[in-house]
């Protein structure tokens, strides 16, 4: 039977697969690097011309100082225009807001003056119904022969007015009175009113 040789203590035999696991991983590192370098260059490309975009951008669309100036000038002035015009319409209002209330002042004046003037003619006509009232008892009660001169000196229509008011036989009897000519003509006014009158 034979005998294996011994090992010596200090030495151990290299496994022949530990380098080829370090050739496959030092592979796999150098692969790896190249995609990260790749990654890096796309990732360069791909915001590279985003930020240019973006910084050249503001400087294509910014306005120029003079353009921007006038601009502001013109809506400076624009803006003062509307003031001046919102003053003039705020004037324009309270002067038509004044007018209305003088105008309303000087309605209430008017209707409280025709009210007073409407009392004052209701009593002026009822004073005067009174006096007409008077004079034709007052006419009726004198003689017709007293009566019938101050007919005669009347207004032949303010006459027709008061014998149309007195009694039919004290009127007949002043009529009778009276000269034919001023009796007919009291006649022909008097019929004339009774015209119009309402007939049953």
């Amino acid at each position: 039977m034979s005998r294996l040789p011994k090992r010596k203590p200090g030495r151990r035999k290299s496994r022949p697969g530990r380098g080829a696991l370090w050739i496959i991983a030092a592979l796999f590192v150098l692969s790896g690097g190249s995609q990260l370098v790749q990654f890096g260059a796309w990732a360069r490309e791909a915001t590279g011309p985003a930020h240019e975009t973006e910084a050249a951008k503001p400087e294509d669309d910014c306005i120029d100082d003079a353009g921007f100036m006038a601009m502001l000038a013109d809506l400076k002035v624009r803006e003062a225009k509307l003031v001046e015009q919102e003053g003039l319409l705020s004037d324009r209002r309270n002067a038509l807001a004044l007018a209305e209330t003088r105008l309303e002042a000087r309605l209430n004046d008017l209707v409280a003056a025709e009210e007073a003037l409407s009392k004052t003619v209701a009593v002026a006509d009822g004073a005067a119904e009174k006096d007409v009232g008077k004079l034709v008892a007052l006419y009726e009660n004198m003689k017709p022969k007293q009566a019938a001169p101050l007919f005669a000196e009347m207004d032949p229509n303010f006459a027709a007015g008061f014998l149309a008011r007195m009694r039919p036989a004290s009127a007949a009897a002043v009529m009778e009175s009276l000269e034919p000519k001023t009796a007919y003509a009291i006649s022909v006014l008097m019929a004339g009113r009774n015209a119009g009158a309402p007939r049953d």
